[in-house]
């Protein structure tokens, strides 16, 4: 009778099944995500979309590679992670930015808010909005310049203008409502992204396109998405109803400014925010909510990105306090 085999067995932590995804191919996915939009961008604000793109990607690259080899970490650089954060946040950026200061943002936001922190997976806020909040503290006049789509730009170089949040907040600022505001933004040129705003947030088509990938591929979940829309949406149209003649109807508060942006694509980010579902219902919501206090009382005539970054430092809460019971175990109010 010969020996009986023998056989290894390998020890490990759970878990033990692997669900076949990687940091690489979900961020190919989400790169595959903003395709639309980036040539939504290309199309209304012509080749400042594909220079800022360029900027903030290779700068992004470069400043984590050398980031980590100065740690004397590994330089994880292929995991496309550097790439997405540069995309974001040249989608965040005006046209018409230059170049060094792209770069300079694209700096911060891989330096001080990833590789500051240890890297991918523990830094605590968003980095494309860090980089975006740190240029505009930096650089206001330059960050809050914008630029007509250049379908309106035939025989110029560009035509400076308003987004439509800050034409309506400006206005009211000066105390009357802005003289032919509906007939310079209809809703039709929000839907396709016709308007003035920043590269990657003016088509609500393409964005939704890539939204619509996204949660077929399961890289992101409905739930942190319909939050901050909802609260947008109830908040903006009890406060039309309200008072019409000074807040403007919810259609263009739901697609006005970067919500469609900042909401599928970075209040859905998978290391700032939270790991429940109702943890992610929440933090959306909470992101709706400070949206429009900033819009309708704030200093600034948009509020997604500050209240992204206010709710990612809350993450750490909701977490705790959206944890699921342990199975077997009995809940704390029994």
């Amino acid at each position: 009778m010969s020996a009986p085999e023998k056989t290894a067995l390998a020890v490990s932590s759970s878990p033990h099944a692997h669900s076949g995804a990687s940091v690489r191919g979900i961020m190919m996915d989400v790169l595959v995500a903003m395709i639309p939009a980036g040539i939504a961008a290309f199309m209304f604000f012509g080749w400042n979309a594909i220079r800022l793109i360029l900027v903030c990607s290779a700068t992004s690259v470069l400043a984590e590679w050398a980031t980590r080899r100065i740690m004397k970490r590994e330089a994880a650089i292929d995991d496309l992670s550097a790439v997405v954060t540069g995309v974001l946040l040249a989608f965040n950026l005006p046209p018409s930015l230059p170049s060094w200061m792209a770069a300079v943002g694209a700096f911060a936001a891989v330096v001080i808010a990833k590789q500051v922190y240890g890297g991918l997976g523990y830094n605590v806020f968003n980095p494309a909005l860090v980089g975006r909040t740190v240029l505009l503290i930096s650089f206001p006049v330059a960050m809050t310049t914008w630029t007509m789509p250049s379908l309106y730009c035939a025989g110029m170089d560009a035509v400076t203008t308003a987004t439509p949040l800050g034409a309506w907040k400006t206005a009211w600022s000066a105390g009357a409502a802005p003289e032919g505001f509906f007939a310079a933004f209809p809703l039709s040129g929000l839907v396709t992204g016709n308007r003035p705003g920043c590269l990657g947030e003016t088509s609500a088509i393409a964005l939704g396109l890539g939204a619509i990938y996204l949660l077929l591929r399961r890289c992101i979940y409905w739930h942190a998405p319909a939050g901050f829309f909802g609260a947008v949406a109830v908040i903006s149209a009890s406060l039309y109803a309200l008072d019409p003649a000074r807040n403007l109807p919810p259609a263009y508060h739901l697609l006005s400014g970067g919500l469609f942006l900042g909401a599928f694509f970075m209040a859905t980010d998978m290391v700032t925010t939270p790991v429940t579902r109702s943890g992610q219902l929440i933090f959306g919501l909470g992101c709706g909510l400070l949206t429009m206090v900033i819009r309708r009382w704030g200093g600034y005539p948009e509020g997604v990105s500050f209240s992204i970054l206010i709710m990612n430092s809350l993450t750490p809460l909701i977490n705790r306090a959206t944890r699921p019971r342990v199975f077997g175990t009995r809940s704390k109010l029994a």
